[in-house]
């Protein structure tokens, strides 16, 4: 036998030997597997060098371990607001929370996401007047400044974001900053070299081992939060950096959505970035607990609960839930999202709803800022459009919003695009908001964007070109994986 012929027959017995590991690792997940399969069989070996590092299973073993979780009182409470709601001794303040009671008690149960009903909710969609606000509350901190970015860019933004904790640490508030080691690359050393001198501290969430090796690059902390004295916290789309202000060319104006909440909702928002930040902090050393419904907190009529979702978690939580506020929908189900590539679940309550009547309007952006995501995108977009779902284009500049609004009552504001990534591999949170005067501000700013978007038919979607109906099929076979 030569040696190309043993060379060649080794490499067919190792790779029926990846391909049944790689049945037995996804076995729960029939399009994940048959999608590495694929990438095993046109590029051997090399796919199960990329399977042991963008497939990792974290579900097998708790990633976040720390001890002093009950001193939270957040199991108590759990328990607590589930058995009112349950007996229906739970007194609901305002209409909506009390008409989306299953969907609250199934985030509850899941998720141990609290329902607070006294929350002051207000809404961004411009990075200028974000950022604006922002930093005005961190300027005003008077005791401790919690940040969480999945991108923290090294331009003047977050420049002037660091020089502003800095200054506020060396006035001896409490500062702590935490990024993720994958969407924030480009930082380096140096750029906390003053931070931390002055007092403050920052860690990077699934840091490098090795210089230029991370064995999990494909699980990102996507979260982003900002929690100021425990009165403050934001949640929602923006990152740091000058694009989120609209000053890159490339993409233009950068439309997004973002929540500033006071209220109860606060500490809940603190208690993961608290989880987050002994994750990745080598002694997992910070154990600050205030109080779970400071006296101070300013009173709002706002139900919220803060949900997460991430590669640890036993169910797919967000995703869960949008698809209980989608099949309780009455009248309407809008959407914003920059990613759609939904998973068999997401696709049949979007198309049951279509057909059923409701009127379901979905808003994607027109430049896609990663173009694989967007040739799959396409070819979801078609099956929507056969049922009666409107889809909008965005076109002025790019639309990074993840909204989700059912109802003029029920809306889901936060970190998660509608697609696998977002739901099974990434780090996520999402406030889920029960109040009909935010839904209809939400609402009322989608009727904005139409006046910037462009109406997708089904008749222009079937006239596409050859071309474009190649690159639909051939990212929609790898999307579980992209």
């Amino acid at each position: 036998m030569s040696l190309t012929a043993l060379f060649l027959g080794l490499i067919l017995l190792l790779n029926m030997l990846f391909a049944i590991i790689v049945v037995f690792q996804e076995r729960k997940d029939v399009g994940s597997t048959w999608a590495w399969l694929l990438v095993l069989y046109f590029i051997p070996i090399v796919g199960f060098v990329l399977y042991a590092l963008l497939a990792q299973n974290f579900r097998r073993t708790p990633l976040f371990h720390w001890d002093s979780r009950e001193k939270l009182k957040l199991d108590e409470a759990v328990v607590a607001q589930l058995d009112e709601i349950r007996t229906g001794e739970y007194q609901f303040q305002n209409p909506a929370s009390f008409h989306s009671r299953d969907l609250i008690y199934m985030l509850l149960n899941n998720n141990h996401a609290i329902l607070s009903e006294t929350n002051k909710v207000d809404l961004f969609t411009d990075g200028h007047e974000k950022f604006d606000q922002l930093f005005k509350d961190i300027q005003e901190a008077r005791e401790y400044i919690h940040v969480q970015y999945y991108i923290i860019q090294k331009d003047w933004l977050g420049l002037r974001l660091i020089d502003l904790l800095t200054e506020k640490a060396r006035e001896g508030v409490s500062v702590r900053v935490l990024y993720d080691e994958l969407g924030s690359r480009r930082l380096n050393k140096k750029f906390f070299q003053a931070f931390r001198s002055a007092g403050g501290q920052a860690q990077a969430f699934f840091p490098s081992k090795l210089r230029l090796i991370n064995m999990r690059l494909n699980y990102r902390n996507h979260r982003k939060l900002v929690i100021v004295d425990g009165r403050i916290g934001y949640v929602g789309g923006f990152n740091v950096g000058a694009e989120y202000l609209g000053l890159d060319p490339k993409f233009g104006y950068w439309r997004d959505t973002h929540l500033r909440i006071q209220g109860p909702s606060v500490y809940f928002m603190h208690a993961r970035f608290m989880l987050d930040w002994n994750q990745a902090a080598p002694d997992r050393s910070f154990h600050f607990f205030p109080e779970l419904a400071p006296s101070q907190l300013v009173q709002g009529k706002a139900g919220v609960q803060i949900v997460t979702s991430g590669p640890d978690s036993v169910w797919e939580v967000i995703k869960d839930g949008y698809i209980k506020m989608i099949s309780s929908a009455k009248r309407s189900i809008y959407i914003q999202t920059p990613y759609f590539i939904p998973d068999a679940s997401m696709m049949d309550s979007l198309r049951i709803a279509a057909l059923s009547g409701l009127d379901v309007t979905l808003m994607i952006p027109q430049k896609p800022d990663h173009p694989f995501v967007h040739w799959a995108t396409l070819s979801y977009i078609g099956e929507l459009l056969k049922t009666g779902v409107r889809v909008y284009l965005y076109e002025n500049g790019f639309i990074h919003a993840k909204t989700l609004v059912v109802d003029e009552e029920v809306s889901s504001v936060g970190t998660v695009n509608i697609d696998m990534r977002s739901f099974r591999l990434n780090f996520e949170v999402n406030a889920f908001v029960y109040d009909e005067e935010l839904a209809k501000e939400l609402l009322r700013r989608f009727q904005e964007d139409i006046a910037d978007s462009r109406l997708l038919t089904l008749d222009q979607y079937m006239r596409r070109p050859y071309q474009v109906r190649i690159k639909e099929s051939i990212n929609r076979l790898l999307s579980p994986i992209l």
